[in-house]
């Protein structure tokens, strides 16, 4: 639980622009006390920065201490962009922009968070955040590629018609050839192995869209300093909110130990 003294923490929005010129909308959470440190955070695939998982996380982490950017990917939310011309290395793009514009701010991220795709877009875009010490993976896949499950019998279709229109989790995507082949592309366990930061995996044995044994070997990929913490039992999207203040406590107390 956030210190009894700790002032309530406060919200501002922050837009920055990507690599390919196109204004994306974040909002930062600020402790209203001293900051202990900052935290970049990327939300799960298709789903936005107000994604529970990610507001309810955020919020808590400020009333820890830290402040925490939270941002929409290209193409979805209030970012710019068409999320049809997207793909998991224009997140990883993203990401670096959004710690570009952090550090112009005088508050580069010193602890990168992943929710799902998005832990294992922060995965592959620590080597480009120097300031980095520390990463999370919330219920991430070892390799991007896993997100192929969600498009159920489209992936033929997207390779023989060069894009279709998918539903996610009742939203309506469209993804794109190209989409696919960047998945292919990616293999994250290079990029774990050469990590050189300290890595936090949580997951819940009970999480249905990404299964635990993704866990198992993106801890075995890593090197030490490592950890795996339990979410039993948690979902995947962490919808209980005490689950999030759990998730959120632990990367604080954790955080606050890697500053020291």
């Amino acid at each position: 639980m956030p210190r009894p003294d700790q002032p309530a923490p406060t919200r501002r929005r922050f837009t920055f622009t990507n690599a390919q010129g196109l204004s994306l909308d974040g909002a930062l959470e600020e402790p209203a006390g001293g900051v202990r440190g900052t935290a970049l955070f990327a939300h799960c695939f298709t789903c936005g920065k107000d994604v529970i998982a990610a507001s309810r996380i955020a919020r808590a982490l400020a009333g820890h201490g830290f402040a925490v950017l939270r941002f929409d990917f290209t193409g979805l939310g209030n970012s710019d962009g068409d999320f049809a011309n997207t793909d998991f290395s224009s997140n990883v793009d993203d990401l670096a922009a959004a710690a570009d514009a952090l550090r112009e701010d005088g508050r580069a991220p010193v602890l990168l968070v992943g929710h799902s795709l998005g832990g294992a877009a922060v995965l592959a875009a620590a080597h480009r955040i120097p300031e980095a010490r520390g990463v999370v993976t919330i219920g991430a896949p070892a390799e991007p590629d896993h997100v192929l499950q969600l498009l159920e019998g489209a992936v033929d279709r997207i390779e023989q018609e060069g894009r279709a229109e998918v539903n996610l989790a009742g939203r309506r995507f469209t993804i794109s050839r190209g989409f696919l082949e960047d998945l292919e592309r990616h293999s994250l366990a290079a990029r774990i192995e050469a990590l050189d930061r300290a890595l936090v995996v949580m997951h819940s044995p009970q999480d249905l869209i990404v299964g635990i044994g993704n866990a198992e070997r993106i801890f075995k990929a890593a090197r030490h300093p490592k950890s795996f913490v339990s979410l039993d039992p948690a979902d995947h999207l962490l919808t209980d909110r005490a689950d999030a203040a759990f998730v959120a406590a632990l990367i604080a107390a954790w955080g606050e130990r890697l500053l020291e």
